[in-house]
C-alpha cells in the first residue's frame, strides 16, 4: 500500500482527496495548515498544522514512510511549496505539483498588474477611492499605508484585529461566488476598484467577471514563483501520474 500526503487547503486537493479516498491500494492523509478556523469536511484523514519547516516536512515523510507527496497548496503558498520541494530532495519522496492555471484577461478586462502588495497600493492612486480587497488575511498590512481609501474586505475568517484604517467594512464568505452575487456586492458598496490575487479555478472568479461587467479597474497581484518541480493542472492528470509515475508519465515542469 503506497502512502500518499496530500499538502492540501485547496478545492482541488479536496476533489483530489475524494478521488482517491476509496482505493484500497492507497492510504491518503490531507495536511491543512491549520489557519481557517472552520474548515470544509474533508473525505480522507485530515493533518492539521505546520511541520516546521522544510526539515520537519522531512521528518515526517520518513517517520510516516510517506511514498508519494502532492503539493496541491494555493498558487501564492509559496513557503510552502519551497518547503515541499527541498524535503521531496532530501528524502528522495515522489513530488508533485497540482497547479490551477492562472486567469487570463480577456476582452472588455481592465487590469494592473502588481508584483506584490506594496505596489498594489501604489496602483490605488492618492486620491481616495472605494477599495474591494479580496486577498485573504496574510496580505492586507500594505493597505494601512494608505488610509485615505475606503476598503470592502472579504475573507473566509474574521480579520482579527481589522484592518487599521479610518474607513474599512469587514465581511466574511466562503467561495464559490456567483458573478451575480459579486456584482451586487460591488454594486451596493460603490465599488471603484477591485485588488485580487490571480487564484485561478471557478470558485472566487465572480469578482472579475463582475468588475468586468461593471467596467471596473482589477488590480492583480501577481503570482510568486514557484519551484520547478513535475507539476500538472488538473485532477485527472494527477491521478494518471499517480497510477503511472515519472517514467511513463508526461509530466511537465513549471
Amino acid at each position: 500500500m503506497r502512502r500518499i500526503l496530500i499538502l492540501g487547503g485547496t478545492t482541488e486537493a479536496r476533489l483530489l482527496a475524494e478521488q482517491l479516498a476509496a482505493r484500497r491500494d492507497l492510504a491518503v492523509t490531507l495536511s491543512l495548515a491549520g489557519r481557517t478556523a472552520n474548515p470544509v469536511a474533508q473525505p480522507v484523514p485530515v493533518r492539521s498544522g505546520g511541520f516546521g519547516g522544510a526539515e520537519g516536512l522531512a521528518a515526517h515523510l520518513t517517520r510516516e514512510h510517506v511514498d508519494v507527496l502532492i503539493d496541491a497548496t494555493h498558487p501564492y503558498a509559496a513557503v510552502m511549496s519551497g518547503h515541499a520541494a527541498a524535503a521531496a530532495k532530501s528524502t528522495g519522496v515522489a513530488l508533485l505539483a497540482l497547479r490551477r492555471p492562472s486567469w487570463v484577461a480577456v476582452a472588455g478586462d481592465h487590469w494592473i498588474d502588481a508584483k506584490d502588495g506594496g505596489a498594489a497600493v501604489q496602483a490605488l492612486g492618492e486620491a481616495p477611492r472605494r477599495v474591494f480587497l479580496a486577498l485573504g488575511r496574510n496580505h492586507l498590512a500594505p493597505f494601512v499605508a494608505a488610509p485615505q481609501h475606503f476598503y470592502l474586505v472579504r475573507s473566509v475568517d474574521p480579520v482579527e484585529p481589522p484592518l487599521a484604517v479610518p474607513r474599512a467594512r469587514h465581511i466574511v464568505g466562503r467561495g464559490p461566488f456567483a458573478q451575480a452575487a459579486d456584482q451586487a456586492l460591488l454594486t451596493a458598496h460603490g465599488i471603484e476598484i477591485v485588488v485580487s490575487k490571480n487564484s485561478g479555478g471557478e470558485a472566487t472568479y465572480g469578482k472579475i467577471a463582475a468588475a468586468r461587467s461593471l467596467g471596473l479597474t482589477v488590480v492583480m497581484l501577481r503570482r510568486p514563483s514557484l519551484p520547478a518541480v513535475p507539476a500538472v493542472e488538473t485532477i485527472a492528470d494527477a491521478l494518471a501520474w499517480i497510477d503511472h509515475g515519472q517514467a511513463t508519465f508526461a509530466e511537465r515542469e513549471v
